[in-house]
């Protein structure tokens, strides 16, 4: 997980989720705002920050600087995702699914945010679990981080692309065959 710097790139913010917070004090409640804001260029690298302040603004101007800070690379194998996956952040859980061009962003809330601001255009969604929103914007960061594609895996086993793939020849018997 290694981070990019964020000068070198065109990131674009969107703001997932404000919360209000109180606290009771002696004159009455005082109120602070938390911010959950994701940033992407749109090509693969994407980070989330989280911001708090007395102010709406201060909160989102916060939570933008502290995603620019954790801005990484994601892998995307033609605008979708190499392979399904199931991550879990808490009690939080996000299934994504690869999908065929065309399909689109089947997604909703922060998992759409944050695949979005990736440039990931084609997958298949569900949220399970918990649907609070820093719980499941950490677990789709998790499943994007935790995906490998073909190349990576192959170089990894120290294989060739199509010895990865090469299927395993079945070994039957003849006693198996015939039960």
């Amino acid at each position: 997980m290694a981070r990019i710097k964020a000068g070198e790139l065109e990131l674009k913010d969107r703001l997932v989720h404000i919360n209000r917070v109180a606290k009771v004090v002696k004159g009455g409640r005082r109120f602070s705002f938390s911010a959950i804001v994701v940033v992407g260029d749109g090509n693969g690298h994407v980070g989330i920050g989280l911001g708090k302040a007395n102010e709406v603004q201060d909160a989102i101007s916060k939570g933008v600087d502290d995603a620019k800070k954790n801005v990484v690379k994601v892998n995307i194998v033609n605008g979708t995702i190499p392979h399904a996956i199931l991550a879990k952040y808490r009690a939080s859980k996000v299934l994504l699914k690869p999908a065929s061009p065309g399909t689109g962003l089947i997604a909703g809330g922060g998992v759409r945010a944050v695949l979005e601001s990736a440039g990931v255009r084609d997958v298949l969604t569900k949220s399970i679990g918990s649907s609070n929103p820093h719980n499941v914007v950490k677990a789709t960061m998790t499943a994007l981080l935790s995906m490998t594609d073909a190349r990576t895996m192959a170089h990894r086993r120290g294989m060739t692309l199509p010895e990865l793939f090469k299927q395993p020849a079945m070994d039957v018997t003849p006693e198996m065959s015939a039960s």
